[in-house]
């Protein structure tokens, strides 16, 4: 089971449901959307204006419900890591946790007009990488696949919402 944890989702909660049906399909996990069991103010350092992600990571595995395999928080905060200015989202190699973050995937970030539909498919598309990173999957050289790196939202864009073959591969292996 995968567990989807909406972390302030207050703007955007309206995605959460198709998003599940998403991963549902993608990882063929059955997808519980279950409330934060912690405090994410946790997270937040006052010195930037952004939440921790590792932080985040970290409160979400422990917080992970007994049947989970997996744990998704799904956030409308800014996320960083001490080494970069933001991410768009954060995994644990090969681990069970990972965070995404609307945040810098939509249109307002950017004084572009607003996009639900861009704004939905860039979500998909970061939940799927950063859960693919839980399955031990790489940042991929191939173009078109979800797992290619993407540092600016309009690359995120250039890239497929599936895995390419070799990822595909990887990631049904026992």
């Amino acid at each position: 089971m995968l567990c989807l944890v909406p972390i302030y989702c207050v703007a955007q909660p309206d995605l959460l449901a198709p998003l599940a049906t998403k991963l549902a399909q993608v990882f063929r996990l059955r997808v519980e959307q279950h409330p934060p069991c912690f405090d994410p103010e946790v997270a937040y350092d006052p010195s930037r204006g952004q939440y921790n992600s590792r932080i985040l990571l970290a409160h979400l595995l422990r917080n992970m419900p007994k049947d989970a395999t997996r744990v998704l928080g799904i956030t409308e905060m800014d996320l960083f890591i001490p080494v970069l200015s933001f991410v768009f989202g954060e995994a644990q190699l090969d681990g069970a946790a990972a965070v995404v973050s609307s945040r810098r995937l939509d249109n307002a970030m950017y004084g572009r007009p607003p996009d639900r539909n861009l704004l939905f498919q860039r979500l998909c598309k970061e939940a799927v990488h950063e859960l693919g990173h839980t399955y031990n999957l790489r940042h991929c050289q191939t173009q078109s696949c979800v797992m290619t790196s993407s540092t600016y939202a309009d690359g995120i864009d250039l890239k497929s919402d599936r895995f390419c073959a070799r990822c595909l591969s990887a990631l049904v292996k026992p």
